[in-house]
């Protein structure tokens, strides 16, 4: 009985973690301000969300997670840590049009050599 208590325990616990790591909350680098920075990122503070800000400011919008690292006191570990919580459209690209939009047929003949 001892063991089945465990097994249910152990179980619900993981069911647990499991909940929350699919319920992550994700945050826009290039928009976010340091506040949502600070509370969404594992392993950055006020003082890192704050670089992260300036960094941004002075180069741009980031182009890719990894440019993160990039910022005085983040590691590429912080990174792999906050992937799933990391967001990055800046919100001024237009829409894509559709692969197959895209690809329209043209009537013209080939020529032959």
């Amino acid at each position: 009985m001892k063991s089945f208590i465990h097994i249910v325990f152990a179980a619900a616990l993981s069911l647990l973690f499991a909940v929350q790591a699919f319920a992550a909350e994700k945050v826009n680098i290039n928009t976010a301000d340091a506040a949502a920075l600070d509370r969404v990122l594992i392993g950055v503070g006020p003082a890192k969300a704050a670089a992260i800000i300036e960094y941004r400011k002075a180069n741009g919008p980031f182009k890719s997670a990894e440019e993160l690292a990039m910022v005085k006191g983040i590691g590429l570990s912080t990174i792999e840590q906050n992937r799933d919580r990391i967001e990055l459209r800046t919100g001024t690209a237009p829409a894509s049009k559709p692969a197959a939009a895209a690809a329209k047929p043209t009537n013209k003949p080939v020529a032959r050599r």
